[in-house]
């Protein structure tokens, strides 16, 4: 296959999911994080102000953030206790930004969400380039199909949410990074440098980039293939660059953001952080040269809070606010098509008779998702498989340089034919949800229509499905529904009077529409140890499910 064919093909997938992902977005409501993400990027460009959502560095958001420019006479809630007063008012003040100040909010969260599919095109475009170099164009042409059929991919890549911009900005870091190692002249380290700030600024998470990048230094010289001291060098330059890349990027955010307010936030914030951590982050918070450090420290450290702190789930039946060691190899055995785990499989195998001749770059996507995999089981949040989304462009690049190499010696018409019949069943595995790739769930699971026996949150349910809940009451002429929804649309926003609100531990009568993720969270079993209160959905298992909206609202008549 000649390069030029394979960067048509390319072009062509990219221009395929670009289109997937704009049309499966006009349908879907706002979702949980969303909900605090647009609004927040909105107010970092327009006021200079990052008291909104500093768990989460400001790239993403601002990204998101950029096409609401263009939008005439948006209303900026100045005055409202969430922006003024609150500590991190974000859910408060976007729900006022977007269903209470008369802003068009779904012409707002569609243009909002374009940026997020032009990154995670970028992402597709890198995965390619990177495959094409090392492995060649038939690995190339199966890696940026394997991306484009990845669900989880197409899922979070077209909402306003930090995961797929952490698999960019770490996926692309590591290559230059490798660049830079292998001929490290001021290009390659300018670029590696910038990439790697790039990673910080957009997701805490790729902060294991510098463990990472360490140990890629020193095994780069056990290897034998650079000298000490350029070596160092090297590193050392890469590492400067990416950390004063942050300074330029928080200063813009800090500029009207009042010192004392920010320092009063990071005491909030950091309230359960030792003293050692706690005081010079405040003491920066208030030091003109020093304050954007302190507001990234400070989400830094609001990130680890978070990971130990844990998070109450549904899962497997059970609800938790403690992390289950098998959460994430469940999720991702379930939450990817059985197709690629058995491409996975095959190329796995094949790579263990080649160990002794695995190159460098391969050795060092093997090491990150051994990193980044044990850092998710360890930690205390079970937030869903996009929280892996890093480790997948290296493991699609694996896969594929794998499976590419297969592609050559005897018997090829019969690995052709295998590999088109896999890739075929993927295909149509993902397009038959479409377009709630949030939903999806292969085979194992049963597909998406019992997903929710397995996860809800942001694998199933996370609000994209309350406006096809509004067009679904008009359609039946429903005069009232009582709603529990988890997301982050607003009910009375689309359902005017229609919705009504209600006591969940109380049996109803009438139209109910219960979103997956709480219904789910109010029938699970306590785990053990688990001592919150459990159960307040109980009463709806007597009554028979009436219809179903998308994959995650629930919908029952009680007469």
């Amino acid at each position: 296959m000649s390069n030029r064919i394979s960067c048509i093909i390319m072009f062509l997938v990219l221009i395929a999911v670009f289109a997937a992902a704009v049309f499966s977005i006009k349908d879907d409501s706002l979702t949980m994080d969303e909900l605090a993400h647009l609004p927040a990027g909105y107010s970092y460009l327009t006021q200079k102000d990052m008291r909104l959502n500093p768990e989460h560095p400001p790239l993403i958001k601002d990204l998101a953030a950029i096409p609401l420019l263009f939008i005439k006479n948006i209303t900026f809630p100045a005055e409202i206790k969430a922006w003024r007063e609150d500590v991190n008012g974000q859910w408060d003040f976007g729900n006022y930004f977007l269903y209470q100040s008369k802003n068009p909010a779904d012409e707002i969260i569609f243009r909002g969400r374009i940026p997020m599919i032009l990154m995670l095109l970028l992402l597709g475009f890198y995965i390619f380039k990177w495959a094409k170099e090392l492995f060649g164009n038939k690995a190339a042409v199966l890696s940026i199909s394997l991306f484009s059929l990845s669900p989880a991919l197409l899922a979070q890549g077209r909402l306003v949410t930090t995961d797929v911009g952490a698999a960019f900005g770490v996926f692309a870091a590591s290559y230059y990074f490798l660049r830079a190692l292998k001929l490290p002249n001021l290009r390659n380290v300018a670029l590696a440098g910038a990439f790697l700030g790039i990673g910080l600024l957009l997701k805490f998470s790729a902060i294991l980039l510098i463990p990472f990048f360490g140990i890629l230094g020193i095994a780069w010289l056990l290897k034998k293939s650079g000298s000490f001291k350029q070596t160092t060098k090297t590193v050392s330059l890469i590492f400067l660059i990416g950390f004063i890349l942050i300074w330029p990027v928080y200063q813009y955010h800090t500029l009207g953001y009042p010192p004392e307010k920010q320092a009063d936030d990071a005491k909030t914030y950091l309230a359960g952080q030792p003293d050692f951590i706690k005081q010079p982050i405040v003491y920066a918070a208030k030091t003109p040269i020093l304050r954007p450090y302190a507001q990234y420290l400070t989400g830094l450290f609001m990130v680890f809070q978070r990971v130990s702190g844990g998070n109450t789930t549904y899962f497997l039946g059970e609800v938790n606010n403690q992390a289950w060691k098998y959460y994430f190899p469940v999720i991702y055995l379930i939450k990817e098509p059985l197709a690629f785990h058995i491409l996975t499989l095959i190329a796995f195998l094949y790579g263990l008779k080649r160990i002794r001749k695995m190159s460098f770059p391969v050795f060092a996507s093997l090491l990150f998702i051994a990193i980044y995999w044990i850092a998710s089981i360890n930690g205390n949040l079970n937030i869903g498989v996009r929280h892996l989304l890093p480790v997948f462009p290296f493991t699609i690049f694996l896969v594929a340089g794998g499976i590419g190499k297969l592609l050559e010696g005897r018997y090829l018409k019969t690995r052709y034919l295998l590999l088109s019949g896999l890739i075929a069943w993927q295909a149509w595995s993902v397009a038959s949800v479409y377009p709630h790739f949030l939903a999806y769930f292969n085979e194992l699971a049963g597909g998406p229509d019992n997903g929710y026996k397995y996860a809800v949150d942001s694998n199933l349910d996370w609000g994209q499905d309350l406006k096809r809940l509004a067009r679904w009451v008009e359609k039946n002429n429903i005069p009232e529904i009582k709603i529990a929804y988890f997301g982050g649309g607003d009910p009375k926003y689309y359902l005017g009077d229609k919705a009504k609100y209600f006591s969940w531990e109380k049996p109803q009568k009438g139209w109910i529409a219960v979103s997956a993720t709480l219904l789910q969270g109010g029938r699970g079993k306590p785990a053990p140890g688990f001592n919150q209160p459990t159960g307040f959905f109980d009463w709806l298992n007597q009554y028979p499910l009436q219809e179903k909206i998308g994959y995650s609202i629930f919908i029952y008549r009680i007469e």
